[in-house]
Order: structure tokens, then C-alpha cells, then sequence
């Protein structure tokens, strides 16, 4: 996971996970992806005991470190936040062979990598808006004109981090998609934009397959386009529409086939917008506002 320390309790899924764990009594073992090792083509973990609370202010305690193999571990989670960079990749591939000695990681490492947050949406295009992903500024530059009123996002980024609205007369459009391609050389993707993110970007959880009966619909701050709660945006609990169940129960075949056993999925309005696999939030605020412990339907799933 990322560093436990610098992350905020009340919210954070990982958090939410390790408790539950705990409570049913695993000893739990934390890394970070530089304690990842190979060694003799066997994947070994130098990590440190872990106690956590649930607290505000002493939400974990870190023990001595050791070091094994980590196809020792019963369950391994990866929650290594975005971006999907070299870092990420070498630990997803460590992981890979860890699950090849017989540990059981969640998500699978693999899949981790073939389903890109952005790009996987493209597997269901009966579900989404239009949408264009190119390197090319002219080719952008057309989509923009076409449809008058887009977003734009980098194919690696999470919580909102350099995502425009980018109108056809917007005066720095060309510095925007100069800046998310790199001057033609990384690709980004180009969606139309969805008037109904007024109303919530809706996080849908999919556990094992299961959608959540409920989903968190993150309301955009005024003045904002981004509905993230890292960008601001504000956490409103309510039950799926008949849309976002269809669209859940298109898609959950697909994740179980490919060991993506706690996924987020991304909707505004009626359109799938991304599909969120590498480490998937918003279960807390489920928990809170619907009297709910999805991390114990996590770990109900895993265990005999």
C-alpha cells in the first residue's frame, strides 16, 4: 500500500480492509513497493507486523521488520495507489510470481495492468459516451469541435489530478491538450461531457462480482467541474438506479474472470466512465451512511 501514515483514516478503504482483517484475527504484515524483492526467482516481502485502530490519530503501529517469502501470506491485497508507473508495474510483476507459488493477491496483478481505469471502459461501448483517446492534438482538436463541451484526462492519473472541462471556444485549449499529450507524444483521453456530474459522479462498488446496493454519488463543490472527494467534492449515499445496476451486472462477469474482486466503477448520469481496479475508495462513507461492513463482504468471500 501506500505509506500508512500519510493517509487520512476516516476514509481510507485500505484502513477499512486491514481493520476487518484484523478483527477476524490475521496478523498483518505491511509493505510498500520498494520492501517488494526477488530473490532466486522467489517473490520475497521485508515487512513490519502491523496493529492498526480506528482512530484519528493513532490509527497504526509498525513492529520489527522480517522478511519471507510472500507466497507465506494466506491473502495479499495490493491497494498501491495510481499511477500505474514503473514502480507499479515491477510490484504488480513480483506479485505475479508470488500468486505463482500459490498466494492468493487481490486484485490479480495481471489484470491490474490489462485493465487500465480509463482505457477498460472501452471494452463497453453500448455504456459509455463518446469518447476518443489519441495522442493526436488535431484528431483531439476535431473531437472538441464536434461535440462543443468535453473532458480531458490523463490515462494514469486518480482523484481528479489534471482533469479539464475544455470547451471548442476555450482560449487555452491549445495549451491543454499540448500539456495532456505531451506535445503529441502520450495519449489522453477526450470524453463528452456529461451535464449530469451536477448530480453526482457515482462511485458503484462490485465486490466478488456482487454489486453494492448502494452507491456514493460525490457532488461537485460549487464552481468545480471535478466531483472527487480528493478534489473536493461531497460524499451523498444513495441506493443504485435501475442503470447502474445494469450497468454493474454487464460488467461483474467480466471482473470475476479476471480476479478483479473489488472494483469501483464510475458513473455519471447514465454512461460508465471509468473503471476503477488498483485501489478502489468510498467504502467507508458506504459503511457510515447505510449501516453497512463491506470489508467483512470482502473477506466473507475469500475465506471457506
Amino acid at each position: 500500500m501506500n505509506p500508512i501514515a500519510a493517509i487520512k483514516p476516516a476514509k481510507d478503504t485500505t484502513l477499512a480492509l486491514l481493520l476487518e482483517a484484523q478483527r477476524r484475527g490475521y496478523a498483518l504484515r505491511y509493505f510498500e513497493i520498494g520492501d517488494l524483492d526477488i530473490a532466486g526467482g522467489e517473490a520475497i516481502g521485508h515487512g513490519r507486523s502491523l496493529t492498526v485502530a480506528d482512530s484519528a490519530s493513532n490509527w497504526f503501529e509498525l513492529g520489527e521488520p522480517s522478511t519471507a517469502p510472500l507466497a507465506d501470506c494466506d491473502v495479499l491485497l495490493m491497494r498501491q495507489d495510481p499511477p500505474v508507473d514503473a514502480g507499479f508495474v515491477y510490484a504488480t510483476q513480483v506479485l505475479d510470481l508470488a500468486q505463482a507459488a500459490g498466494a492468493r493477491v487481490y486484485n490479480r496483478p495481471a489484470s491490474l495492468l490489462s485493465w487500465n481505469e480509463k482505457l477498460a471502459i472501452a471494452r463497453y461501448p453500448a455504456l459509455i459516451s463518446p469518447t476518443l483517446v489519441s495522442a493526436d492534438m488535431a484528431r483531439l482538436g476535431a473531437f472538441v469541435d464536434d461535440h462543443a463541451d468535453t473532458v480531458i484526462k490523463p490515462l494514469d492519473g486518480m482523484g481528479g489530478a489534471s482533469i479539464f472541462r475544455l470547451r471548442s471556444d476555450d482560449a487555452n485549449r491549445g495549451v491543454i491538450l499540448e500539456t495532456l499529450t505531451a506535445h503529441g507524444t502520450r495519449p489522453a483521453m477526450l470524453q463528452r461531457y456529461l451535464p449530469a456530474v451536477t448530480d453526482g459522479d457515482k462511485r458503484v462498488l462490485v465486490i466478488h462480482g456482487k454489486p453494492v446496493p448502494y452507491a456514493l454519488a460525490r457532488i461537485p463543490k460549487a464552481g468545480e467541474t471535478r466531483a472527487n472527494l480528493a478534489a473536493g467534492g461531497r460524499g451523498v449515499g444513495r441506493e443504485l438506479t435501475a442503470r447502474d445496476r445494469e450497468i454493474a451486472e454487464t460488467i461483474a462477469p467480466d471482473l470475476v474472470a479476471a480476479g478483479l474482486d473489488f472494483v469501483g466503477l464510475d458513473v455519471i448520469g447514465d454512461c460508465l466512465t471509468e473503471i476503477n481496479v488498483t485501489s478502489p475508495t468510498c467504502l467507508r462513507e458506504l459503511d457510515a451512511q447505510f449501516g453497512l461492513n463491506l470489508a467483512g463482504d470482502f473477506f466473507d468471500g475469500i475465506e471457506p
